[in-house]
């Protein structure tokens, strides 16, 4: 048996035992349904929707507009874990106000003086795979990746931490909206410390934590916290993510005829046009309207090899086959690059496979190197570097023959150990200076019509 199968196991062992000691939510602490009313969080749960007198825009961002507690369920099955689940006032792609939910969940030994803002890893165009309904007890196949995911919120949890659980895209599931995730986890943070529920105060330090989409949540979060959220950024002690995607216009070319991860495509496709409100329908020929209606309320796990070989010029119409020949998409994709965003003032661990895999394999794009299957270790480094040149301390890991789905099983435990120490107050290593150079991250030039 391998030691990453044994790691596994030994977390889910962990996961167990964690449900098992946990306190069981009594009514009184409830302030919503019973358990068995509200267990499945379908499209038409109530508790979604804010009905309150004030307009949202009246609110200021992290207000605290609903309250419920209820049972952690796993695939459907309630544990004696308890979470409370907040519908919060936050801010949207388009800088909108918004509504959208959080849960928190309670350490059985921890002191409610720290906290880690764990940011789930779905990737869904669904609004009912997010995290918050898989807990409250719905499954869905897209919502299958929240339950997996407990087991990093195990370790968490034995380890004193509370944990706080974003729907990171909203609920209308902005696919890759990075500015919005970000957004809505500041102010997922800010919910949780202004509810009585949740035990959580000023005073509670926290860490941000997330791998893949969970890593874009996180990574945006911590760039746009000093002007978005100072407040927030005064509590946070650090990040830590992995498989990140940094230059969406990169990562395009990179998948593109990608046997495994091509589906991407499509799906920031409609990710984009859902989030800045823009039609690209109008852009694409039968086939991509064929394969956007297909996954437009897909998951991940609707797309992984799914769509082997697809490319941005199979489905676009012939004058638009290079994809910065459109104006609203190139324009979005820019937005989306965390290159030109504002550097984190916190420590960060970043960390990134490499597995060797090699952009153009299957497609005609010009190379912008290796990565781990979906994110390019070019654009991570230069990240990495940017953020070493404005004075943060950096932590940079590279899996040099892991892939996307490989790496967290090694980031996991190590991230862990690192947010750790930066609770404890040790001093932040840094590897800024042995950072090798990556790709530019200047935005995208438009193309001329073909």
């Amino acid at each position: 048996m391998s030691k990453a199968t044994v790691r596994l196991i030994s977390v889910a062992v962990a996961t167990a035992a964690v449900m098992a000691a946990a306190p069981v939510a009594t009514a009184a602490e409830s302030t919503a349904a019973p358990a068995s009313a509200s267990a499945s969080a379908s499209a038409s749960d109530p508790f979604y929707a804010y009905g309150g007198g004030e307009p949202l825009s009246a609110l200021a961002p992290g207000t605290v507009l609903k309250t419920r507690t209820l049972q952690y369920h796993l695939v459907g099955i309630p544990t004696p874990l308890k979470a409370v689940q907040l519908l919060y006032r936050t801010t949207d792609a388009q800088g909108r106000p918004a509504a959208n939910v959080t849960t928190v969940v309670r350490s059985p030994t921890g002191d409610r003086s720290k906290a880690v803002s764990y940011q789930s890893f779905y990737d869904s165009l669904n609004p009912e795979d997010g995290p918050s309904r898989a807990i409250a007890g719905d499954v869905t196949l897209g919502g299958l990746i929240p339950n997996v995911e407990a087991l990093f919120l195990a370790p968490l949890l034995t380890q004193g931490y509370d944990v706080v659980i974003p729907d990171t895209e909203g609920q209308r599931a902005n696919f890759a909206a990075g500015p919005e995730y970000g957004t809505n986890t500041l102010d997922s943070i800010r919910a949780a410390t202004r509810s009585e529920q949740t035990g959580l105060g000023s005073s509670t330090a926290f860490a941000l934590m997330g791998y893949s989409g969970g890593a874009i949540a996180t990574n945006w979060a911590a760039a746009l916290a000093p002007s978005y959220a100072p407040d927030v950024n005064r509590k946070l002690v650090g990040y830590a993510e992995g498989g990140l995607l940094v230059d969406p216009a990169h990562n395009l070319r990179y998948v593109d005829g990608s046997l495994a991860w091509s589906g991407v495509i499509p799906m920031s496709v409609i990710g984009v046009s859902r989030s800045y409100g823009i039609d690209l329908k109008s852009y694409l020929n039968g086939y991509g309207l064929k394969v956007y209606g297909e996954l437009e309320r897909g998951s991940i796990i609707d797309a992984i090899g799914h769509y082997p070989g697809l490319t941005w010029k199979k489905m676009a119409k012939p004058q638009y086959a290079d994809p910065n020949s459109v104006p609203a998409f190139l324009e979005a994709v820019n937005k989306l690059n965390l290159g030109s965003a504002a550097a984190p003032t916190v420590p960060g661990f970043i960390a990134q496979g490499n597995a060797g895999v090699l952009e153009g394999t299957f497609g005609n794009h010009p190379g912008v190197g290796t990565g781990d299957g979906v994110m390019v270790a070019g654009d991570v480094r230069a990240l990495a570097r940017q953020y070493c040149a404005s004075g943060a301390a950096v932590k940079y890991s590279q899996y040099e023959v892991l892939s996307h789905i490989g790496a967290p099983v090694v980031w996991a435990p190590v991230a862990l150990g690192w947010l750790g120490d930066r609770f404890d107050g040790r001093t932040a290593p840094s590897d800024c200076g042995r950072i090798p150079a990556g790709n530019s991250l200047a935005p995208e030039a438009p193309a001329p019509l073909s």
